[in-house]
């Protein structure tokens, strides 16, 4: 070995090394509370284990998938995880865009508009929460307008037809703020000259955005997408709160379902069969919408080059 490839290679081992000491911590705490729980859940499911009396655990193969599918109150929460999905996704995506697009043509005052969109984003959930329970309720701030108005006070989250689209406004409101900032950021990285050249064209607004913010914007809108739909399954913390599942069920999600089953009634192989179901779910879900925008974006870039 040369003199010269010498101090080459230690220094390559010096930095393997210290790259290792930086990614080594990281890398036991995934370990511990990422993949290792992963795995867990996965092998429970295909078990009876229960919490209370672990050693009796006995390996029953797909018995408790069966038992799941024809359990009334999974279906149920399944479903109305669904609702929940479909209602979220486009109210708080078009909202946040909405408020984005409207932020961005502020002149004065837009870091003030900024801060007062995202600080529910920072907000604890459970805050969040309450604080919507008192504007739903009977004599809350909603209803108190609605008789003012004319109108007849309504139920919200005490009627079983309204609690369910009720936490999802509230739910999209909450995390709006988040997609907005991100949706900001595209529409002020966007090259100026796009839209002077669009207006020289006497381009329309409408066209504006049509042809140049939406296309420029793709990217982002297919990340914020993606999240939001995943956030949106997780849907827990507001009906456990705001209704406990309720009324009648109505807002009894997935994610509730895995909770009560694992920790309150110890059954952990029967909700580590409902974890596998949903992530796999959520998967492919995932995969459908990348293959749904990138056969658009595709067929975009065919009618761009003809």
């Amino acid at each position: 070995m040369s003199s010269k490839s010498r101090p080459v290679s230690l220094k390559r081992r010096s930095d393997s090394i210290m790259g290792m000491a930086f990614f080594g911590p990281a890398l036991v705490l995934l370990t511990l509370f990422l993949f290792l729980p992963m795995v867990l859940t996965f092998i429970y499911s295909f078990t009876d284990y229960f919490a209370l009396s672990p050693n009796t655990t006995h390996f029953v193969g797909l018995e408790n998938f069966a038992k799941l599918f024809g359990d009334e109150l999974f279906v149920t929460s399944f479903l109305n995880t669904v609702k929940f999905v479909v209602i979220i996704v486009p109210l708080q995506c078009l909202g946040a865009l909405g408020l984005a697009l409207l932020i961005n043509k502020v002149t004065y005052c837009k870091k003030y508009f900024k801060v007062a969109f995202f600080i529910p984003v920072v907000m604890s959930l459970a805050v969040v929460s309450t604080l919507w329970m008192q504007i739903y309720s009977p004599e809350g701030i909603l209803n108190t307008l609605l008789t003012n108005m004319g109108f007849n006070p309504q139920p919200f989250i005490h009627s079983a037809n309204q609690a369910l689209p009720s936490i999802a406004i509230m739910s999209s409101w909450q995390g709006m703020g988040y997609q907005m900032i991100i949706f900001l950021g595209g529409l002020q990285a966007i090259n100026p000259a796009l839209y002077e050249a669009a207006e020289m064209d006497h381009a329309s607004g409408w066209k504006k955005f049509k042809d140049i913010t939406l296309p420029e914007l793709k990217p982002l809108c297919i990340f914020v997408f993606v999240t939001v739909t995943i956030g949106a399954f997780r849907m827990i913390v507001q009906p456990m709160i705001m209704t406990g599942g309720g009324p009648s069920n109505s807002t009894y999600t997935l994610v509730y379902d895995i909770y009560e089953t694992g920790t309150v009634n110890w059954e952990i192989g029967l909700a580590s069969a409902m974890a596998v179901i949903f992530v796999i779910f959520v998967i492919i879900i995932t995969l459908i919408q990348n293959a749904l925008t990138k056969d658009r974006e595709a067929k975009h870039e065919k009618k761009k080059k003809n």
